[in-house]
């Protein structure tokens, strides 16, 4: 089966280098970004501003190679961890998703808080962040990540998912 996806805007923020930008939206807190939404998608917008919390789904533009196992940044004991298990960039079909804070929509600018994307992202698609589907009254477990929301919020990329010339 052939899936085609089109891209209905472009994430723009003030990271332009994959290197060192924040690896989660927890380290990106008071990012401001916008996204530009082309044209055709604007009436797509009708309401959104209603929400204060979305769901962003991107295209990883940048990655080059797929890998089934990674070296995520968050993990401390150098295990490599099967890449569905994780929340790197390197996945089969290269889609990123993020929740971000909706600070306005106007004409066809999207303005956006709490970003840890890179300048020129693809933007696949918009949700809102809706309480009552989306909100988990579980207590959630993480599998292997341990790191603390502290060090997460540190934590900035390396080179590590940079394609090497």
């Amino acid at each position: 089966m052939k899936i085609t996806i089109e891209q209905i805007g472009t994430i723009h923020s003030p990271f332009c280098r994959l290197e060192n930008m924040p690896v989660q939206p927890k380290g990106a807190r008071d990012t401001i970004a916008t996204i530009e939404i082309k044209e055709e998608f604007v009436r797509g917008l009708k309401d959104l501003d209603g929400f204060n919390f979305i769901y962003l789904i991107y295209y990883f533009h940048k990655v080059k190679q797929h890998k089934l196992e990674v070296l995520p940044f968050n993990e401390k004991s150098g295990t490599k961890r099967g890449v569905f298990s994780t929340r790197t960039p390197m996945h089969p079909n290269s889609l990123g998703l993020s929740v971000v804070e909706l600070l306005g929509v106007e004409g066809n600018i999207v303005t956006i808080k709490g970003v840890d994307i890179l300048d020129g992202t693809p933007l696949i698609d918009i949700k809102p962040y809706i309480e009552n589907f989306d909100k988990v009254d579980l207590v959630p477990t993480s599998g292997w990540m341990k790191a603390s929301l502290e060090e997460v919020s540190r934590k900035k990329s390396d080179d590590r998912f940079v394609e090497k010339n």
